[in-house]
Parts: C-alpha cells; structure tokens; sequence
C-alpha cells in the first residue's frame, strides 16, 4: 500500500460518512467525489478497510448515475488504450466473473465476427467472484492463445487480415483495478466495478467501437447504455442472455437494448428469425459438472472444464451440426445484425454460417493460437 496522505485519508473519511449513514440519510456523490475516491483506492492512496466501505456503502445505498460515471471515468484515466488500424472494433464485455451452469461459446464469437469482416475483442480475467465460472481467459489459454498479450499487441491481431481478433486480459490494459481482485474477492458480494469495469476501452477503431454486453436483470440496459453513451460509445447492445452473457436463450424470445448515434431502442428477438430451434437454453454442462459451485472447483477440476468448452468449441467452429453451433450462429448474428452488416436477423444468420461452415472462421481462430 502507498504513503496514505491525510489530506486524501480526510476525503475518504468524508465520502464514506455520507454513503454510509443508513437506509434514509445516506446521500449520493457526485461524479467528481466518485471519480476523486476510486482514485485514490486505484493507486492504493486510501486504507483498504475505506476502500471496501467505499464499494460496499455504494451497493447497499444503491450506485447512482454520477457514482457510476465517476467511477469508470477513474478507471478509463488508468486504462492503457489504443486506436487499431481498422476503422471498427467490436468491443466484447462478456461476465468476467464467467459461466458455471452451461458451456459458453461467447469465447468464440470474436473468431466468427472477424471472419465476417468486423474486427472484435473481448476481455477479462483469469477468474472472479462471485460466481467463478469459466472464464474466456482459461478457454482461450486451454487453446494456446496468448491471453497475456500487450494491449498494442492486441491491436497488431485486431489489424491483420488473416486474425482480426483479440483477448486483452485485465492486467495487461488496467493493472490497478486488476490489483484490487483480492480485496474484491474478500468482499464477497459484487459491486459498482463488475457494472463498470468492462467499459475501460482499452481498444477502439479509427472510425467506430461498438460495444457489446449482456444482463440478467432489467435495471442494467440503462445503466450500461448510458455509461456507454457518456463515455463516447456511438453504438452500444445489450443482449439478456445466459448466465448475463452476450447469448441469448436457445428457446424463448429475448430482450436486446440498442444504442446508435444517441437512439436508444429495444426489441424482443427470437430465435427462430435467425432459423434456430432448440428445447435447451443454452448448451449443457457435461454431467460431472452438474451442481458444481464455482468457488469448490480444484484447478483440474477448472482445466477440465475449460477444455470441454474448447473441444464443444472447436467442434462448432467446424461446422457440427448442434446446440453449440446454433449458440455461436445465434450471438456472432445478433452482433451482426447491430452493427448494420445486415439488413435482417436471417441475413446475418446466413453469414455467420457461411464463414463457420467454409472454415474461415476456425481458420482465423486457429491463426491466433499458432
């Protein structure tokens, strides 16, 4: 922990008496004392009992608009970022906190959408709480990708034609938040940074960014979009998928929430527009994994399942017919279909099957994890 200043021990003290008053005289920050205080717990310049009280009072009081803002805005200020040579970028914020009642195939959907000509990167960590799940990280490592690549590394991948996709690990673009995993891991519940963090814009494209997430809960479209509209995202989805992923559910109509040049919109879509028909809702976990808690996984155990995620992966990308292919097809469509290079949901699902089908986009994996 750094020297803590007074002066800056006083305005902590000060923030935390008035979030952390009780139900009724509790008050809000503003953006500039939120942005001041996640600061200070950044560069470890505040005690890290206050820094705790600080997350903590903010999830039970409930964040506000200005907390939020402010607090990603302090995490953007430490946040290594470059622009690649590619005029857009898909920016993929899938739960960094991972899946652990399914196999997900968001891990893939960077490889598909660079087939199709869109540049994407997705990002997180290795593991987190509260739940624990599979991570991209250990899908992508269980590959022999890279996932500690720089963030101009990244860029380099995002630019190049026979790639065109990337993973960017926390530490590598934001060290000082990724330095906060175990005070967060100590504070058990989640707080504003799993709302926040995935909007750091480590990577942007010259032209256009398009951020990329799911929920579960009905409160976070706004919240998400809006983050994202003050920060400078001029498009920006929302997707209520598994597990609070970017992959809807396989059988039943789901909520999508749009942001594009300042509209906000939302829709319900289906998954028979994009020709997908299943009675599962996402694909299932191997039996041994059934009732797993995330939090009680050995590492072989951890391993093991990254690499069932890797093979049911693979297996998608060439071209199995499939629950796992009819995820892929169903999340890399949607994106598609928001970033306009599709006129339909059933256009997009047509594209996203041609480069799976032909290939093109195992290819395009595989050039990564060479």
């Amino acid at each position: 922990m750094s020297h803590i200043d007074k002066k800056e021990d006083a305005l902590m003290r000060e923030v935390i008496q008035r979030i952390a008053t009780g139900p009724a005289l509790s008050k809000d920050l503003s953006a500039e004392q939120a942005e001041h205080a996640m600061r200070l717990v950044l560069s470890q310049q505040a005690d890290p009992i206050h820094a705790a009280i600080f997350f903590i009072a903010l999830r039970m009081k409930r964040e506000s608009d200005d907390e939020n803002i402010g607090v990603l805005r302090a995490i953007r200020q430490a946040t290594e970022q470059c622009v690649a040579s590619v005029d857009e970028v898909v920016d993929l914020f899938d739960p960094y906190n991972g899946y652990i009642r399914s196999l997900p195939m968001a891990p893939f959907i960077p490889c598909v959408l660079a087939a199709s000509g869109l540049p994407c990167y997705s990002h997180g960590v290795e593991r987190a709480g509260p739940k624990y799940g599979v991570t991209h990280e250990e899908v992508l490592a269980a590959a022999g990708i890279d996932v500690v690549a720089s963030v101009a590394e990244a860029a380099t991948n995002l630019a190049e034609p026979g790639i065109g996709w990337a993973y960017l690990s926390q530490p590598q673009f934001c060290s000082e938040l990724a330095g906060l995993s175990a005070l967060r891991n100590k504070m058990v519940k989640r707080s504003v940074l799993t709302t926040v963090e995935g909007l750091a814009g480590a990577l942007v494209g010259r032209q256009q960014t398009h951020l990329v997430t799911g929920y579960v809960h009905k409160a976070y479209p706004p919240i998400y979009l809006g983050l994202a509209q003050q920060v400078g995202y001029r498009s920006a989805l929302a997707i209520r998928g598994v597990e609070g992923g970017v992959i809807p559910s396989l059988r039943q109509s789901a909520k999508v929430h749009r942001l594009l040049d300042g509209e906000l919109t939302q829709q319900e879509c289906e998954p028979a527009s994009f020709g997908i028909e299943q009675e599962q809702r996402a694909v299932p976990l191997p039996p041994e994994f059934d009732g797993v808690e995330g939090m009680a996984m050995e590492s072989t155990q951890r391993q093991q399942l990254a690499q069932a995620v890797l093979e049911t992966g693979m297996l998608a990308l060439s071209g199995e017919q499939g629950i796992a292919r009819d995820a892929l097809i169903y999340g890399a469509a949607l994106i598609i279909w928001h970033c306009g290079k599709a006129q339909s949901h059933t256009e997009a699902a047509a594209q996203v099957a041609k480069v799976i089908d032909s290939g093109a986009a195992a290819s395009h994996f595989k050039a990564l994890s060479s």
